[in-house]
């Protein structure tokens, strides 16, 4: 018996909207936790389903406009990848196209269509183990069963990104702005490999990175002592993007 072709899947555009806390000093993820079924009120990622008349482009750009009302250009996204496992949404096929979005800025959260509540996660680890928290809420990404569908291995699978090309192209440091101190990128290094700060040396870091990142000048600070020095990534580290 030949097998039945899926003719008209639903495809979905699921964005990992990433910022950082300068209170808390962690990067952090957009998660809105679900009104309806299925999956109703578990914790996910923004999503949304494509429209016959947009690319996948447009759709992820569109999708943070109406989550979070925030209009970005299509150089801070990034397409991440493709998830078709045929079990990843019970009753219908649907596939996922997932983004990676940088904000430089914490926007105000306002829970949009289908959605009860919108919340930035603190990204970080425990044990070793990657964890999202947001005050006494704390999801592990090593479990399947916190987030709706498949949302910890779209997850998991951008750590795996932004980690793999933390020493070439650290996309991810878009999230500080357009300029940035050695401490606050050595923040965001920590936390995708897992170690304290004081663990990542601040003179062989700049070392290490030396080619990827610009010294522009330093920091106005109206603390007492040496101002620290401002740097911006090369313009080869963030394709399609203008530093």
């Amino acid at each position: 018996m030949s097998e039945k072709i899926v003719a008209r899947p639903l495809i979905t555009i699921a964005n990992i909207i990433w910022s950082f806390n300068h209170k808390t000093h962690l990067p952090q993820i957009l998660l809105i936790k679900r009104a309806c079924s299925p999956f109703k009120n578990h914790w996910a990622l923004p999503e949304t389903l494509l429209r016959s008349n947009e690319s996948a482009n447009d759709a992820c750009i569109r999708l943070i406009k109406d989550k979070i009302g925030v209009l970005i250009p299509n150089s801070a996204s990034e397409q991440l990848a493709t998830f078709t496992d045929p079990n990843r949404v019970v009753s219908d096929r649907a596939l996922a196209i997932a983004y990676m979005t940088f904000l430089p800025t914490m926007p105000q959260l306002k829970a949009g269509y289908g959605a009860t509540e919108a919340r930035w996660f603190n990204f970080s680890f425990k044990e070793k183990k990657f964890i999202l928290q947001n005050d006494d809420i704390v999801l592990n990404l090593n479990s399947e069963s916190l987030l709706a569908f498949d949302h910890n291995q779209i997850i998991n699978t951008a750590i795996i990104r932004i980690k793999n090309k933390l020493n070439y192209q650290p996309t991810i440091l878009q999230i500080l702005g357009p300029t940035f101190t050695l401490r606050q990128a050595r923040e965001v290094y920590a936390s995708f490999l897992r170690k304290n700060i004081d663990q990542i040396d601040n003179s062989n870091f700049k070392k290490t990175h030396r080619k990827i990142f610009k010294e522009v000048g330093t920091a106005s600070t109206k603390q007492s002592g040496r101002p620290p020095k401002l740097f911006k990534l090369a313009e080869t580290c963030i394709p399609n993007y203008t530093c």
